[in-house]
């Protein structure tokens, strides 16, 4: 399958309300890809997920994300923008008064859908693909945090999205359930689906390999290279010591960000 280029930033700053937080950033993502996104607190990680679904607007330079000038981008077109991607938040975000169906029932109407047939059916699929088709009548509160997060992918699956956007998925996770969790995102990205996760968890990276970007000191740079990942893990270790793998010789030093 050929690769679809879907994101192209080129000189973009990019703004939290009047602060500065990412500046000339280059960045291009095609189809496929599995992309890690690395840095503490407050470096910029979410600002540049918000960016590409438009939460946060840009103002400078040229981006453009699933054929969308997102310089240009009116509010009309910003539903079909965020059609395309799938959005999982470390919160979950369920609606807690609803049954797993009704969740994702109700976000297929929410973005045009109609046919009750139709609902049930993708309903149906997508909690087959992420492990969880005997939950459809439970409670998000009779579920595990694991079991949740779940729901919130196949939430993001609902619409078959060209990209997901996961931002921090397995922050609350133990490290056996964030594995399972990771490991069905690289498993999503198999099937042509580009997934973008902010992370702190250095583990993941030879476990699931892809392309590494690190956000600091207002710059975000590509540091996939062996040596890069190398330095990075040995030598600063950001990852919240909870999901640190303490057998791991690899890991010398840990620095708790959340």
């Amino acid at each position: 399958m050929e690769e679809k280029l879907l994101i192209k930033y080129v000189d973009v700053d990019i703004y939290q309300q009047e602060s500065l937080v990412l500046k000339d950033v280059q960045l291009e993502i095609h189809s496929g890809e599995f992309i890690y996104l690395l840095g503490k607190v407050g470096s910029g990680k979410s600002t540049l997920l918000k960016s590409i679904y438009h939460e946060i607007p840009i103002l400078f330079g040229v981006a453009g994300a699933l054929g969308y000038d997102l310089r240009a981008l009116n509010q009309h077109d910003i539903p079909f923008l965020r059609r395309k991607i799938g959005i999982v938040f470390q919160d979950f975000q369920l609606l807690t008064d609803r049954t797993v169906n009704q969740n994702l029932d109700f976000v297929l109407r929410a973005t045009g859908w109609k046919d009750q047939p139709a609902i049930e059916e993708q309903i149906a699929n997508v909690l087959n693909q992420v492990g969880m088709s005997t939950k459809g009548t439970k409670m998000p509160h009779q579920l595990s945090g694991g079991e949740q997060q779940r729901i919130v992918i196949a939430r993001a699956l609902l619409n078959s999205p060209e990209m997901i956007l996961a931002d921090e998925p397995t922050g609350n996770m133990d490290p056996e359930t964030g594995f399972e969790l990771v490991e069905l995102l690289y498993k999503i990205r198999l099937s042509g689906t580009t997934v973008i996760m902010a992370t702190h968890n250095l583990n993941w990276l030879n476990k699931f390999p892809g392309r590494v970007f690190r956000c600091e000191d207002e710059q975000l740079t590509e540091v996939t290279d062996a040596v890069s990942i190398e330095k990075i893990i040995v030598n600063e270790a950001i990852v919240d010591e909870k999901l640190i793998d303490k057998s791991d010789s690899v890991f010398h030093k840990t620095e708790v960000t959340e």
